[in-house]
């Protein structure tokens, strides 16, 4: 859902949590912080930090595009 890929996962001593990390791409973590609460009942708490910087995938590109080029029409056309 999120395109991430967990980089490691550990179980507390007493069994009672467990920590992921995990490298996601920030655009996709909009809104993780409400569904964390929800799925755990207020106790989960995540953080984040800057990794790397990647180009977004072909796909997006191109989304991206064909949007800001309908944007620019469309302001041409109302100007």
């Amino acid at each position: 859902k999120r395109m991430g890929m967990i980089q490691s996962s550990d179980m507390n001593d007493d069994g009672s949590g467990l920590k992921l990390e995990a490298q996601v791409p920030l655009a996709n973590m909009f809104g993780y912080s409400t569904e964390l609460r929800s799925l755990t009942q207020g106790k989960g708490e995540f953080t984040m930090e800057y990794f790397k910087h990647t180009p977004v995938p072909r796909q997006t590109q191109d989304e991206l595009m064909d949007k800001y080029k309908l944007e620019r029409l469309e302001k041409e056309a109302a100007a």
